[in-house]
């Protein structure tokens, strides 16, 4: 099989082609009266990760879906990233995934059978490692390549999570380095060097399984995952949906090795540019660079918790039994008055 450049074939970049959320807010003010199901526990109203139904025996079922276009070269690493994308939706929300269904959009008569089958069978890899399977999907010719799941998953209704339940007084912690955008948009440009890439696959990669335990400590009060609207529009929609603030602390954000360089290349995705363009007067006056680092859209990131100051040894032990040494970057305060939510120290 010839190998090929697969973000050659696409105008955007993993999640950082998602729809603005000015935009998307505009979009979704429908005209039409919803069915209200009282056991839809969480639905598009907070913006969650996942949708969550009451079974009515202490479990909720978790419904999500995430698919976009190719962020990396290989075609077997897009369907792998792509899929952990998804399946982080089920793990944000205290889950555990059930089962996979595809999305899959493909240039047939621009890239090969064989290509595609090797970004199936990365989705595969990626659902085998989360220990489900992809039972089926649906496929469309289309001009740019997509990938990505629908993904069902299951909670014990005790440990759902949200992103509207943060309290003032709690930390905040990333399960995950940010720079992500800005190493994948290097590699878009043909600027990586030195295997660079390498630790933004890795990071995602890396299935957000610590969210099924960390779930499980009421001190947890608030959870999601950092994707395309980059952290301080993760952290945004946290703090505007509690009725809260928040303070970040810049040198204790963790970002992958050599992406300030590859930003000072001007490397710079897009939609990081838009994300600060559509939430960036939520938030008081910071560097370039900063808003550039936190504002940078990521495709399959890390875990952002709330957690209660009194539970956060207990939170740390937990992440580091799964392999995480976890610093607090920031902490939450109570709602300000000047239409800011969000400082950066």
């Amino acid at each position: 099989m010839a190998k090929v450049k697969l973000t050659e074939y696409s105008h955007g970049a993993g999640c950082g082609c998602k729809i603005s959320p000015k935009i998307l807010e505009s979009i979704l003010e429908s005209t039409r009266d919803d069915i209200r199901d009282p056991r839809l526990l969480v639905g598009n109203d907070s913006r969650d990760d996942s949708a969550a139904y009451d079974l009515g025996n202490g479990t909720s079922v978790l419904s999500t879906t995430d698919f976009f276009m190719p962020i990396v070269n290989d075609p077997f690493t897009f369907g792998r990233i792509a899929a952990t994308n998804a399946i982080s939706d089920i793990y944000a929300m205290g889950g555990r995934p059930l089962m996979a269904i595809s999305i899959f959009g493909w240039p047939i008569d621009l890239l090969s059978e064989e290509v595609a089958r090797e970004v199936i069978d990365g989705g595969r890899s990626a659902c085998k490692d989360a220990g489900i399977t992809l039972a089926g999907g649906h496929s469309i010719d289309s001009p740019e390549p997509i990938f990505g799941l629908s993904v069902t998953g299951i909670v014990d209704n005790k440990y759902l999570k949200q992103n509207n339940k943060a309290e003032p007084g709690c930390e905040i912690f990333l399960t995950k380095p940010l720079g992500i955008g800005i190493l994948s948009t290097a590699q878009k440009k043909n600027k990586i060097e030195n295997n660079d890439i390498d630790a933004a696959i890795d990071a995602m990669c890396e299935l957000n399984k610590v969210g099924m335990e960390i779930s499980k400590l009421d001190g947890v009060v608030a959870l999601t995952d950092v994707t395309g609207f980059g952290f301080l529009g993760h952290l945004l929609e946290i703090c505007e949906s509690s009725n809260i603030s928040a303070e970040i602390d810049y040198k204790k954000v963790p970002v992958l090795p050599n992406t300030r360089k590859y930003m000072n290349m001007d490397c710079i995705p897009g939609g990081t540019k838009n994300n600060f363009k559509n939430y960036g007067d939520k938030i008081d006056k910071m560097t370039e660079e900063q808003q550039i680092i936190l504002c940078d859209a990521q495709t399959s990131g890390g875990l952002l918790a709330v957690v209660k100051k009194e539970e956060v040894d207990k939170f740390k032990k937990v992440a580091k039994d799964a392999g995480y040494e976890l610093e607090s970057l920031g902490r939450t305060k109570n709602p300000r008055n000047d239409n800011k939510y969000i400082e950066v120290i």
